[in-house]
């Protein structure tokens, strides 16, 4: 009788340690980030076809190369939307993203022009604007949901031809777009520092293919295959290998300032205004809270100093699935100016001041258009 009680509350014992060992399994697999990488086209959607190159093998290749490089590391967790040639509609891609709660959604592309000169890399992260060749490449990338069988009920009647109907599309990410551009921006500047290639820069459109997806999203077009030489490279394993390696750079540089909780809003200058004169003069708008943002991440992290190199009186707000933290909060614009130097003194570089009036974030350039005391 004691054999038996003693080999049940041994049984007991391994089934608890067992249980927090599956629990310590899975907490360490959600603490991975995560990493969504898109092959465009596919299947019967070949994508761009020049100079003998096909688009949907040159993505899916470096994708599979990229992927492959990713996977070697343990923090870090690999899902791909297709591993073969095979179609996916643009709304499963994003569903595979929103699914897996990913930090990161990368779609892979070539470009393609009649002209055969123009060469180069271009990371293409949410926007609206409508101009001139931007709205042709969308209309482009777009023009896939014909492919599907349901794209009318998928899409909600939206017409990848009709600027208005670009144009009307909201941005349902729009506060991910700020990790979108920062994200952009690496891989750009590591396709010229590290595969040495020419970039096209970075640029902003209505992408379905990103529309969907609720994390930092961009479309990388790799360069042109329309391009005799560009397309040689991008077909070549040499080629893919060196784009892969800087889009893996890029994303694990990005990484490491999100897990430092370094970010912000690249795309907002810092602003002036004439009636600063002398910075230690206050400077009090009535009815606007001013906050300087130090970091944007997915991270749910106690506004507490030991966090945040430091530094006191902080506050976050949640986003969608996105926090922000704030440093400060004052109504004098020249004591946030001098609160954004102290947060970037700390490591902070990219912070930048925001306003608010009745709870709600407003436009610092219209905030700082009302009447001061």
């Amino acid at each position: 009788m004691q054999t038996k009680r003693n080999y049940i509350i041994v049984s007991i014992v391994l089934t608890f340690i067992t249980s927090l060992t599956c629990l310590s399994s899975l907490q360490a697999q959600d603490d991975k980030f995560v990493v969504v990488l898109d092959a465009g086209h596919g299947g019967k959607d070949p994508g761009a076809i020049s100079n003998g190159y096909k688009e949907k093998k040159i993505a899916l290749d470096v994708v599979l190369e990229l992927g492959k490089t990713l996977e070697t590391l343990d923090d870090v967790k690999v899902i791909y939307t297709r591993k073969k040639d095979r179609f996916i509609e643009l709304w499963k891609r994003a569903d595979i993203a929103n699914k897996a709660d990913a930090d990161l959604f990368i779609s892979i592309h070539c470009n393609s022009v009649t002209n055969s000169k123009p060469y180069g890399t271009e990371t293409w992260v949410l926007g609206e604007n409508n101009a001139g060749r931007n709205f042709e490449f969308a209309k482009r990338e777009n023009e896939v949901i014909f492919l599907e069988d349901n794209y009318e009920e998928n899409y909600a009647g939206f017409d990848p031809t009709s600027p208005e109907s670009e144009i009307a599309l909201t941005i349902e990410q729009e506060v991910y777009v700020e990790q979108s551009v920062i994200l952009a921006r690496k891989i750009e500047d590591n396709f010229i520092g590290k595969a040495k290639r020419k970039s096209r820069g970075l640029k902003q459109h209505s992408l379905l293919v990103i529309r969907n997806t609720y994390m930092p999203s961009v479309l990388v077009e790799l360069g042109f295959i329309s391009n005799k030489r560009e397309g040689a490279f991008l077909n070549s394993k040499s080629g893919q290998h060196k784009m892969a390696n800087a889009l893996k750079d890029a994303i694990l540089s990005y990484k490491k300032e999100i897990d430092q909780n370094v970010g912000g809003n690249i795309l907002v200058s810092e602003e002036t205004n004439d009636n600063v004169l002398q910075e230690n003069i206050p400077l009090i708008y009535e009815d606007i809270t001013f906050k300087v943002q130090i970091a944007a991440s997915s991270r749910n992290l106690e506004p507490k100093s030991y966090n945040f190199m430091g530094l006191s009186e902080l506050s976050k707000e949640k986003v969608g699935q996105l926090y922000k933290y704030f440093y400060g909060s004052t109504s004098d614009y020249n004591k946030a100016k001098q609160l954004q130097e102290e947060a970037r003194i700390k490591g902070y570089t990219t912070s930048f001041i925001v306003a608010y009036k009745d709870g709600k974030q407003v436009d610092i350039s219209e905030a700082l258009k009302t009447t001061t005391n």
